[in-house]
């Protein structure tokens, strides 16, 4: 039943302006690796909409639980069950894959997870991987709004290492491992949806 799942609002509300996009920039990808698939939310509404492609979700193994409840409810035959990823141990001895997705996930991690997170894609990247990444960023090192600035404060109380991470230092990264940023997408919420693609 769903009370007994993991459930994110969040994940709710964005999952339709998300796909809009992926429909697009995952529609010649062949494999999917979700980092941090949280929940499962994500997964389970995403992996049959894009039935082309294979789905794998990834996170730690105490959210394995979770996902899995997720998927047995909504099963799909792209839809693979998660992976254990840590950001910190990489490199991450995973086939290659040639797109990588991530909701939400860098202004919950720790800094140093997210530098770590960049160097594990390196090793499961394939040539032409197209990687996207959903959240909210600060640009400039300016917020983007006031709710995002009241969001940031309720992360740095609720965790001291959380925060809106700036879009350059994430670029930065991203530029690291041969990937350029090619769109740039406003979405719903003050959030935004970043896409490189690895040439």
């Amino acid at each position: 039943m769903l009370a007994q799942k993991p459930f994110s609002q969040a994940c709710e509300n964005n999952k339709q302006p998300i796909l809009d996009i992926l429909l697009r920039v995952f529609s010649d990808r062949k494999q999917v690796l979700e980092i941090g698939s949280g929940t499962g939310q994500h997964a389970v509404y995403f992996a049959p909409q894009l039935p082309h492609l294979i789905w794998q979700t990834a996170d730690l193994e105490q959210n394995h639980e979770g996902i899995n409840a997720w998927i047995d409810d909504n099963p799909a035959e792209n839809l693979r069950s998660p992976l254990i990823l840590d950001a910190d141990h990489p490199p991450w001895l995973f086939d290659p894959v040639d797109a990588v997705f991530s909701a939400n996930t860098c202004h919950i991690m720790v800094w140093s997870s997210v530098v770590n997170m960049f160097a594990g894609l390196d090793s499961v990247m394939e040539p032409d991987t197209t990687l996207v990444i959903y959240g909210p960023f600060n640009y400039n090192g300016k917020f983007t709004s006031e709710s995002n600035a009241g969001f940031d404060q309720w992360l740095k109380h609720k965790a001291h290492h959380q925060g809106i991470r700036d879009f350059e230092a994430i670029n930065k990264l991203a530029e690291k491992i041969g990937l350029s940023l090619v769109e740039d997408n406003e979405m719903p919420a003050n959030n935004r949806l970043l896409v490189w693609q690895r040439n």
